[in-house]
This record gives structure tokens, C-alpha cells and sequence, in this order.
């Protein structure tokens, strides 16, 4: 779907909304968040997660995704919970049944340039201006909220495990960076990205120091640890 440049004026958001968290996270998400901010006339809410924070190389992913309230997809979950098996099954699900589905990256150089959270917060704002419907409402994994949303935005911590609308941009954002990484296997075959998708396994790192960095590293990060 063609992407849509982010409006500038957001509304803040409330208070009471940052950091959210429910005290007691069933054992799959649900989607409680959602039809609150349904029943307050906020019709489009969209769940937004992202992927890469931690590898020696390639981008963050970033999702978006507005569920159907009507049609929900079955055995959604935090993608870290699910084999790689069960998200690739999942993932050609929650794109035929989301009303809307966006994908954003941060680049190694945009990681450098801005640091990890600037670059994932910069590219989560991308996905969710890039969505083909304008949300109401964005419910975002973690403590952050990005700065230029085209609406007011939650911040739920732990929210892949909580929200259907959050572990379905999980699934999403998880797959297309793990299917990018294994694309650029077959340009840098080396470094072994098909196995690890850019974490910093002992052969990756092995193999960086061997080899030094291709333009998919990111040079801001130590050898084996994250940066800032």
C-alpha cells in the first residue's frame, strides 16, 4: 500500500495512558484496549511494534496494524512467543483480515546517525503515517511515544503480550525483517545473516572480525552489544 507522509500537530496524549500495563496479562492478548477506545468513538486503533533493536546489523522494523473489530485473526501472540513456524502462518492472515498493515525501517546509518531509540521511535512515526487509514488511536509496545503521530497514542508496556492489535505488528514486523535479513545472505554470505538475521552470534561476530563490516552494520554498536 502507497505511504502517507506523517501530519505534524498530533494531540498529546493523556496522561493516563502512558505506560499502561494490565496487572493481570491473560495467557494471550486480548482486545480489551481496542473496543475501550471503540466504545469512546475511536474507531481505528492500531497496534505498533517493532523488531532489531539488539543486532550488530540491519534495520529496526517497525509495523503498524489496524485489526478488523469484526474479524480478529485466532492465535495471535508477542511473536517471541511463537516459533517461527506459527508467525509465518500467521503472517499472510493478519494482512487479509487488517483493515490496514504499514511497514517502516531505521537503517544502520539511521541508527548511527540518531542512536537506537531515536531511530526506532523516528521509524515507528514513519509506519504509522504510512498507514492507508488514519487512526484514532495508536497503541505502541513499550514506555515510548514518537514524536509527529497523526493522533494520540498509548504507551503499554509488555503491550506484544497484551494487546491483539500490538502482537499482530509484532508478527508482522518480525517476519519482514527476518525475511530481509535473509535476502541480504545472498550479497554478504559470510556473515551468515540467514541464521542470525544480524545478532551478534559468536560466528557473526567471528565473521565481522574476520571480515570487518559490510554497509549493513551498524558501526555505532560494540562488538556483541547494543548500543545506547
Amino acid at each position: 500500500m502507497p505511504p502517507t507522509k506523517a501530519k505534524t500537530g498530533a494531540k498529546k496524549e493523556s496522561p493516563k495512558f502512558a505506560g499502561a500495563k494490565s496487572a493481570c496479562p491473560p495467557s494471550l492478548p486480548h482486545f480489551d484496549f481496542e473496543r475501550e477506545a471503540i466504545a469512546k468513538g475511536l474507531r481505528c486503533v492500531a497496534g505498533v511494534d517493532e523488531v532489531g533493536r539488539g543486532p550488530l546489523a540491519g534495520p529496526v522494523g517497525v509495523a503498524a496494524v489496524i485489526l478488523n473489530p469484526d474479524d480478529l485473526p485466532d492465535g495471535l501472540n508477542d511473536s517471541k512467543a511463537l516459533t517461527e513456524a506459527e508467525r509465518d502462518e500467521l503472517r499472510p492472515i493478519i494482512l487479509a483480515k487488517a483493515l490496514s498493515v504499514s511497514i517502516a525501517f531505521a537503517s544502520a546509518e539511521e541508527i548511527d546517525a540518531y542512536n537506537i531509540r531515536r531511530a526506532a521511535l523516528r521509524a515507528m512515526a514513519r509506519a504509522v503515517g504510512a498507514l492507508s487509514l488514519r487512526p484514532d488511536l495508536v497503541l505502541i509496545d513499550g514506555r515510548d511515544i514518537p514524536e509527529g503521530l497523526v493522533c494520540p497514542a498509548r504507551a503499554i508496556i509488555g503491550g506484544d503480550a497484551l494487546s491483539m492489535s500490538i502482537a499482530a505488528a509484532s508478527i508482522i514486523a518480525k517476519t519482514t525483517r527476518d525475511a530481509l535479513m535473509r535476502n541480504l545472505a545472498g550479497e554478504f554470505p559470510h556473515y551468515g545473516f540467514a541464521d542470525h538475521v544480524g545478532y551478534a552470534t559468536p560466528f557473526h561476530r567471528q565473521a565481522l572480525a574476520a571480515a570487518g563490516p559490510c554497509p549493513y552494520h551498524r558501526r555505532s554498536f560494540r562488538m556483541g552489544a547494543e548500543a545506547e
